[in-house]
């Protein structure tokens, strides 16, 4: 279960490497920086903690082709090795079988990636999106026993998955290490299953840390050039200890071979979705309630900033803890919780590792000041929700029908055009209803007309028509507003709509 994304291919899995370092001086040649002798021990120590994960899902088949089933001669002795390799197939008239299939069945697909073992009772961690839609999960040792595991929970965000399996004896196990300590050009070594060819082990160096693919909001992956393919998804990469620093997930290729650009999940940031899936089967993490964007140089230098830094808050979500505490869109926040907000892209990370329901201290920017505001976090998960209900509370408004001089009118729409049979090129604002007994009723305008002016101006949405006979209004002297009105038919015609509803005729 392999996706891309970015400019480039990239797909869950881990990336590729050498044991040599080559490394160029200024003075224009080349040496070798020779790896560890040998990681045999280490190896042989780790992997039996690391198990591949095998999954099945059954997927409907569509009915988009049928091909009639082959049929042996009338007769032939070979006529029931046709029956079962092509499967039943529906009766026809009279009792004779019919040339067509019965329908679309469904198929088995199957996927492999890694996993490894961090509870010896069995508590097994891997990428989501190893398992993700599995109507089965098994986990396959380097002993060759084999194990049914469960979904204890799933984190898409960062593409973390618990599962638990239930071993008659205690599991070798490996624990998480320290991600932040490790540094650019520290050997690791990855476990896997690339390919489905069982365990491997590759070795390489940590190329680069923090690195944003687009993949998810808390993208801060370590960089690795140990060799990761296809199938290494949610393996380990250890450090020279045998500590877990990393969970391989992706590879970015052009061909779905390891080049040498492999990325894992931090194991300080993997690790806390793990405890919280193992203790909810679901995360909890911070939620602020801001929507941000990045301080470029030029909104930096227009807020006479001395540097680009912190994050540009653009909106505040209704009812949400930063706009109940007073953050107001352009602060910049700069601090959160004593913590320096340097970038855009960091303020996320940090809030989501906050524990729901902390008080916290944000220093944000605001008309050159520096302005400390205590604020209560929510749980970005119910955050989630309240933002979902508020945009369907407006789409929900937005679509109402609005009243305008006895009209009702609405936006015109695929179901609009369907109810009222309007034409694929009408345009303008529809008429849904009409007020019994108003004015536009005695006038003959009936509900499907579409309004294409309004005293000779052009409208196109609901929005224009009332902004229109506000002006109309406004001006004073006007008793009525003229209206161009297409009908079903496409036949156009105007009628004059009084302005006022209660003013005699």
């Amino acid at each position: 279960m392999f996706h891309e994304a970015a400019i480039q291919t990239i797909k869950r899995s881990f990336v590729a490497t050498s044991l040599i370092v080559t490394m160029t001086f200024a003075g224009g040649f080349s040496a070798h920086a020779d790896g560890p002798d040998s990681v045999a021990d280490l190896a042989e120590k780790l992997l039996p903690a690391v198990v591949n994960i095998s999954t099945s899902q059954r997927v409907q088949a569509t009915d988009q082709r049928r091909v009639p089933v082959p049929r042996a001669p009338e007769g032939s002795p070979f006529q029931e090795f046709f029956d079962e390799f092509f499967g039943e197939r529906d009766g026809g008239e009279d009792g004779e079988e019919s040339p067509q299939p019965r329908g679309p069945r469904g198929r088995q697909v199957q996927s492999l990636g890694s996993g490894f073992v961090v509870d010896p009772s069995g508590i097994i961690i891997t990428n989501n999106h190893v398992i993700e839609g599995a109507d089965e999960i098994i986990a396959n040792f380097s002993d060759g026993s084999a194990l049914t595991a469960t979904l204890i929970g799933t984190d898409p965000k960062t593409d973390v998955a618990v599962l638990k399996v239930e071993p008659e004896e205690p599991l070798i196990a490996v624990d998480f290490g320290d991600s932040k300590s490790m540094r650019v050009g520290d050997w690791v070594m990855a476990i896997g299953n690339p390919f489905g060819l069982g365990g491997t082990v590759t070795v390489g160096i940590i190329s680069a840390q923090n690195r944003d693919i687009n993949s998810g909001p808390y993208d801060s992956f370590i960089q690795t050039d140990a060799a990761i393919n296809r199938g290494n998804s949610g393996g380990p990469l250890f450090n020279a200890d045998g500590a877990v620093i990393g969970i391989n997930t992706a590879i970015i290729s052009p061909t779905g071979g390891s080049i040498g650009i492999g990325f894992a999940v931090p194991s300080n940031l993997a690790r806390s979705v793990v405890d919280q899936l193992q203790e909810f089967g679901e995360t909890r993490r911070g939620w602020l309630g801001v929507r941000i964007q990045q301080v470029t140089d030029d909104i930096a230098e227009s807020l006479d900033m001395e540097e680009a830094t912190g994050a540009l808050v653009a909106g505040v979500t209704a009812d949400g803890p930063a706009e109940k505490s007073g953050v107001q869109p352009g602060d910049v926040i700069l601090t959160f919780d004593g913590k320096e907000v340097l970038s855009m892209r960091e303020l996320p990370r940090i809030v989501a590792d906050t524990a729901v329901g902390k008080a916290v201290s944000v220093t944000v920017l605001r008309d050159g000041e520096e302005v400390e505001i205590a604020v209560t976090l929510g749980r970005l998960e119910e955050g989630e929700k309240l933002i979902a209900a508020q945009a369907d509370a407006d789409e929900n408004e937005a679509s109402k029908p609005v009243e305008v001089l006895g009209m009702m009118l609405g936006e015109i729409d695929d179901e609009s055009r369907a109810k009222f049979e309007l034409a694929d090129d009408a345009e303008g604002v529809l008429i849904v209803d009409v007020v019994e007994n108003s004015n536009a009723a005695e006038k003959q305008v009936r509900a499907g007309d579409v309004i294409q002016e309004v005293s000779q101006q052009k409208v196109s949405s609901v929005d224009d028509v009332v902004k229109r006979i506000a002006e109309l209004q406004e001006e004073g002297g006007r008793r009525s507003a003229l209206l161009l009105l297409v009908n079903k038919e496409n036949e156009l015609r105007f009628v004059a709509v009084r302005l006022e509803e209660n003013e005699a005729e």
